[in-house]
């Protein structure tokens, strides 16, 4: 009972995220742009948020038995509905109900896991690491199913999960009080907004450069990206060795350093880039559980402080999708421009002859002109198609043309990544104000 409302609980953090290696196969399933299915990801944290906000409200109102019941099924519901989307705008909406499902369903759960270990701490941490590994394997599990099956097998995956759970919370036989809280741990809730904010760059922006830049299958995307959890359960063992402090200000410090990393990553590495992000994930594992301790304080209400705290996370998503969307917007204007300009100077210089060089700039260019938007176009094709794979000469020009664009459009992902290490940097503030409940 307790691993299945566990495995709901990690579905519903994960699919803040769990989408984002889809994303090519999405816009092009669904005739779209990169804009258009940013809105799958969008509205999904956006219903959190708002229905959240709702039940803070609401809460002396609410049965959380039925607000579980109620959460699961939009859930499970929604998840179906995802699946048998036929249209972008229907795939939004039924985001919208998992969104508001999700944000019932987290509530309730965090008071249900609680009562069913019989220890509000022993609830509390099972559904604080449930969420921080969900959160952290998202992208890679995401890349798995759409690689192996298609970009529905991501809601189809989910739906048996939030149904196992919702049997599971029929049969509990604890009785579940809302309450309301007296308490509003502001300095917890904000640092938890940060840290989800700075994980826009680990989730999000780093996903897009593995895939539309490098141009990484789904799969092999998500063996890169598997070391965000990897090191995230990891992270466990050393928190326990360290104060709580010591623990939120280290995990934050290698949160923003990871995001660092991969804003100065020299080159196409799926090595150096699993690094950046097990830095990035051992500052989740280390900072999410101390402020979530800190967030649902054991003088308050489990549901409303839980509620406050899921509404925090997921506005720090949104703010931060909303902060970074038009910086690197912007900035993917420049490098595109960048990246044309040596493109051709690469092919201008190449030692190659006239008679192969007019083709392959005439192919480059409708290369160009017909990728998909939000795609780095295929520029190694017309390469290949005037004899590269057997032509030395042409293969070395080839590679160095697609190695110049590469990092050109690499580049543009720098500052927005510096924008997430830097809210990383800020939980440090939060953290120094927050008080340990325990001895330091």
């Amino acid at each position: 009972m307790v691993l299945a409302v566990c495995g709901a609980v990690a579905v519903a953090f994960a699919d803040s995220s769990i989408v984002v290696l889809a994303l090519p196969a999405l816009y092009s399933a669904l005739g779209t742009s990169i804009v258009g299915v940013s809105w799958v990801i969008t509205s999904y944290n956006l219903a959190v948020v708002v229905v959240a906000c709702l039940l803070v409200s609401l809460m002396r109102r609410l049965d959380v038995a039925k607000l579980t019941t109620t959460g699961l099924a939009l859930f499970c519901a929604g998840s179906v509905g995802c699946a048998l989307s036929g249209s972008l705008l229907v795939l939004i909406v039924c985001r919208c109900a998992q969104g508001a499902g999700a944000a019932m369903l987290l509530a309730g759960t965090l008071a249900l896991l609680s009562a069913l270990c019989h220890s509000r701490a022993r609830g509390v941490a099972l559904w604080s690491t449930a969420g921080t590994v969900g959160a952290a394997l998202a992208p890679a599990l995401g890349g798995i199913l759409t690689e192996l099956f298609d970009w529905r097998a991501i809601f189809v995956f989910q739906a048996p999960i939030a149904l196992a759970a919702l049997v599971a919370n029929s049969r509990s036989p604890v009785e579940l009080e809302a309450g309301d809280g007296t308490r509003l741990r502001v300095a917890s809730n904000l640092g938890l907004g940060l840290i989800f904010g700075a994980l826009v760059g680990a989730l999000f922006l780093a996903v897009l450069l593995v895939i539309t830049v490098w141009g990484l299958s789904p799969i092999a995307g998500a063996a890169a990206v598997s070391a965000l959890p990897a090191f995230a359960l990891a992270a466990g063992r050393l928190r326990r060795e360290l104060s709580l402090r010591a623990a939120g200000a280290a995990g934050a410090l290698l949160l923003a350093g990871g995001l660092i990393a991969l804003a100065l990553l020299p080159a196409v590495s799926p090595a150096l880039l699993a690094g950046a992000l097990g830095l990035c994930g051992a500052g989740m594992g280390l900072a999410i559980p101390v402020l979530t301790d800190a967030a649902v304080g054991p003088d308050e209400q489990l549901v409303h402080a839980g509620t406050v705290t899921i509404g925090a996370r997921h506005a720090g998503l949104v703010v931060g999708l909303l902060l970074v969307a038009p910086l690197l917007s912007h900035d993917l204007q420049r490098g595109a421009h960048d990246a044309l300009l040596g493109g051709a100077k690469v092919l201008l210089s190449a030692n190659a002859p006239i008679r192969q060089q007019v083709p392959i700039a005439l192919d480059l260019r409708g290369a160009i002109d017909h990728a998909p938007r939000g795609t780095v176009p295929d520029l190694a094709a017309p390469f290949d198609k005037q004899g590269a794979a057997h032509d030395a000469r042409l293969r070395r020009v080839r590679d160095s043309l697609v190695a110049a664009v590469t990092d050109a459009i690499a580049r543009s992902f720098r500052t927005a990544l510096a924008l997430c290490a830097a809210l990383a940097a800020l939980v440090l503030v939060p953290i120094a104000i927050i008080r340990p409940r325990g001895p330091e």
